[in-house]
């Protein structure tokens, strides 16, 4: 997931009695609610357990990631990313293998799991709607794209990454199991319909606030943003008619200082009370197989994992394969 905003760093809390085995390690996410679960959920128990204190810093820059490898002055360890770019950047050789007699990647849902990355958390794309905005909430990607019947703004995704596009074709009456390859001439074609419509949101605190204020009642969001939006007290509706899946991984920048720790911070991250209390505190799914089991049931169901009936999931290997050529064509689009 990808945001524009600057983050300020900060120092993870540190026991003052605990041990420092290691030097500082620096921890790189999206920012706003997600990032402060992260922080609570693994870095600061994982500072509780080895002393290594974790560094939070952002937003995730891929771009600054190819620039610090290629200069060979790596400063992220652990960088939460885009499960498509962390397959293609693995691949490009930006990226560190990971120490699996470190990290247990057993009980780990394997469609997230490579030889250079493991699952952080995954998330839906939902139909969001601020309630008391409008008369009726869309509740299907048709409706999200038919102007006569809901009109005014609607927000999506700013960047080229899953989700748009598919929901473009869905809204267009592709079959979910027909999506791919994706056909790009009618996608746009589609998205061309509402073009004049759409306000973009660039980061997940941005699409909170987008609909909390009604500039853009409903709109294109990831899951987790509509729990914390009803959280704030905002009547906000979501649809997960044909959800549409798709997750972040957890990757080491090639040549990253503390490689060392930055393993035991995944495999902390990973384990199932971690991602139990990640997805607890956020409403994305957990990639360890025995997290739910850890968590209120009541929280539980109202993940993407349960949310099965309709899914959509994206195609992350399509995506890695295409990542460039789609992005090139998607930002001509935008610009026109």
């Amino acid at each position: 997931m990808k945001i524009t905003f600057a983050l300020a760093a900060f120092t993870a809390t540190v026991s003052a009695s605990a041990p420092v085995f290691a030097a500082d390690i620096v921890f790189s996410s999206w920012g706003g609610t997600t990032q402060d679960a992260q922080k609570s959920a693994w870095a600061d128990k994982f500072t509780e357990k080895t002393g290594i204190k974790v560094l939070q810093d952002g937003p995730t820059d891929y771009g600054k990631i190819k620039a610090m490898v290629e200069a060979k002055g790596v400063t992220w360890d652990v960088v939460d990313v885009e499960g498509d770019y962390a397959a293609q950047a693995g691949k490009g050789g930006m990226l560190e293998k990971l120490d699996f007699s470190v990290i247990d990647k057993s009980k780990l849902d394997p469609r997230f799991v490579t030889d250079y990355s493991v699952g952080s958390f995954y998330y839906s794309f939902v139909i969001g709607c601020n309630a008391d905005a409008v008369d009726t909430c869309p509740k299907t990607w048709a409706d999200l794209f038919d102007t006569a019947k809901f009109p005014g703004k609607r927000t999506f995704y700013k960047w080229s990454a899953p989700g748009v596009i598919e929901a473009a074709l869905l809204a267009d009456g592709v079959p979910a199991d027909k999506l791919y390859p994706l056909d790009l001439d009618r996608a746009f074609k589609k998205l061309d319909t509402i073009k004049l419509d759409i306000v973009w949101w660039s980061g997940g605190a941005q699409s909170q606030q987008l609909l909390a204020s009604a500039e853009a009642p409903f709109g294109s969001v990831w899951n987790g943003r509509m729990t914390a939006l009803k959280s704030s007290g905002v009547n906000a509706e979501t649809s997960w008619e044909q959800n549409i899946t798709a997750a972040d991984s957890l990757v080491v920048p090639k040549g990253a200082k503390n490689k060392d720790a930055a393993m035991q911070f995944i495999a902390l991250a990973t384990s199932a009370q971690a991602q139990a209390d990640m997805a607890t505190a956020t409403g994305y799914a957990p990639i360890n197989v025995d997290a739910a089991k850890l968590m209120d049931p009541e929280v539980a169901k109202t993940l993407p994992d349960q949310q099965k009936a309709s899914q959509v999931n994206a195609d992350m290997k399509y995506w890695a394969d295409n990542r460039d050529a789609i992005g090139e064509r998607w930002y001509a689009w935008q610009a026109k």
